[in-house]
């Protein structure tokens, strides 16, 4: 295998100015017992010197890195009457992605293993970790320093750290990353040149050096500043945001405008929201002389649920990505992923996510709220509209994902029994993070039912108490308003 990375990287390697503790030289010691030494203690060598990889290089001599060649053949090779590959694999824990490279290097035939670093424990072989010290292999037991200092640096794998493009030259990474947009969104200015562009990318981890003075694009690059999406491999390009408005209540109904924002999640943020808000219908309402047209949805919903869809989507997930759809009724948001919050604490709890670096991202660049605010104000927004209660849901079964969804304006009269208990949780959450009770004057109020039929307000506070979503918050003073369950 020939590909100009790995020449690359084998000449790195090779002039780095000493051997270093995740590097290794041989000839044509293969014997499978010490690989798999190698193995464990290189790849805690790499998490301890907070490296990706770790290398062991056949056919190099370990004095003067003189290259000679080998004759090893790691496929060929069968141990205890199993593939060689197999026998490691059985005995390495946890399991690690390791690679074994044939490299017809112009000096010589070599075989380069490629050993991931260590992530969520320390990797062990028949049941010993081993560390590197100098050259020498000794179990990692036996260095009790050694393994304190490396459990401090484990880490589980996080999706925004990933590769999405790897050895790209300064110019292919620029005509790739919409970097124009990163230092707008940033209010930064622009570099005068593009080393200046390059070291800043750097610096927020957007790319990260590659060998040979080549650069890579991290996932968190890509998802949020590609130029296109498309230019990357699937497990980018399907996490592009679709949008989908139909012509009636139901995806069965005639599509009448279908959008794949091409762009990454910054780049392409405001585009995707002021496409979608001029394709929405225009309520009107009478003010004491004129009449006044609003959007159906607060713009403030629809800003934050997009944002809360691409932040909390689960990236693991292949082929799948955050979608926005129109109805004539209602507008749904839904990205993949089981949320890591039961949606009834939406409102309440602060947010979990499992993409911290693209969350902090976004609030950086202030295209989303706070943290801790966004679904409150959602849910104000809501409220000031006059709108039936946002429902958020689970949805199981195939690709499990989470679903919020604003509806059209509708009377009290027209809503669900199961609308008016949402909305009165709702309510009760609201004004209780804000430091209020909810009382039934203000869920009249939320609810625009007339003080005539102030009857129909203790309807659906009794039917909301007997879910056990609202409880009186003091007992011995019944008029002193209700809180959440869980207050």
């Amino acid at each position: 295998m020939n590909d100009a990375r790995t020449l690359a990287l084998i000449d790195d390697l090779l002039a780095a100015p000493a051997e270093t503790s995740c590097v290794e030289f041989k000839e044509n010691n293969f014997a499978p017992a010490v690989i798999g030494k190698y193995i464990s203690a290189l790849a805690n060598a790499a998490a301890l010197a907070e490296r990706d990889f770790a290398y062991l290089l056949w056919g190099v001599q370990d004095s003067d890195r003189a290259i000679t060649g080998t004759h090893f053949q790691p496929d060929a090779v069968k141990h205890q009457g199993q593939p060689l590959e197999f026998w490691l694999a059985q005995r390495l824990n946890p399991d690690i992605a390791f690679q074994f490279r044939l490299v017809e290097h112009p000096q010589g035939r070599l075989v380069l293993l490629e050993i991931p670093a260590a992530t969520t424990s320390p990797v062990e072989f028949d049941r010993t970790a081993y560390c590197r010290i100098g050259s020498a292999t000794p179990r990692l037991s036996d260095y009790p320093d050694r393994q304190k200092a490396l459990w401090s640096k484990l880490q589980p794998y996080f999706w925004e750290n990933g590769i999405a493009a790897q050895f790209l030259t300064p110019e292919a990474v620029l005509a790739r990353i919409d970097y124009a947009s990163y230092f707008a969104l940033m209010d930064q200015p622009l570099p005068a040149n593009p080393r200046g562009i390059l070291d800043r990318l750097h610096q927020d981890q957007i790319i990260t050096p590659d060998v040979g003075g080549h650069w890579n694009i991290t996932n968190l690059g890509a998802i949020l500043f590609a130029k296109r999406l498309d230019e990357f491999d699937s497990r980018i390009a399907r996490k592009a945001v679709r949008f989908t408005a139909y012509d009636g209540t139901g995806r069965a109904d005639t599509v009448t405008h279908r959008h794949d924002e091409p762009r990454g999640y910054a780049a392409g943020f405001a585009g995707i929201v002021e496409y979608i808000s001029q394709l929405l219908p225009r309520n009107e309402q009478i003010d004491q002389v004129f009449r006044i047209e609003q959007p159906l949805f607060p713009p403030l919903a629809l800003r934050e649920l997009i944002a809360n869809a691409l932040i909390h989507q689960d990236m693991t997930i292949s082929g799948a990505g955050p979608s926005i759809e129109l109805f004539s009724n209602r507008l749904e948001v839904t990205n993949p992923g089981k949320p890591l919050i039961s949606p009834n604490r939406f409102i309440d709890s602060p947010p979990r996510s499992r993409n911290e670096a693209l969350a902090a991202f976004m609030r950086r660049m202030k295209l989303c709220e706070e943290q801790g605010t966004g679904i409150d104000k959602v849910v104000a927004a809501v409220e000031l509209f006059q709108l039936p209660p946002p429902d958020f849901r689970v949805q199981k079964g195939g690709i499990e994902a989470t679903c919020a969804i604003l509806f059209a304006p509708r009377r009290f009269a027209a809503m669900t029994v199961e609308e008016r208990i949402r909305a009165c949780y709702q309510h009760a959450v609201l004004k209780f993070v804000n430091g209020e009770l909810m009382k039934n004057s203000s869920l009249r109020v939320r609810l625009g039912i007339d003080k005539r039929n102030a009857a129909q307000v203790s309807e659906v506070i009794r039917r909301t108490r007997d879910r056990h979503l609202i409880k009186v918050a003091d007992p011995e003073h019944p008029q002193s308003g209700y809180a959440p369950f869980w207050a």
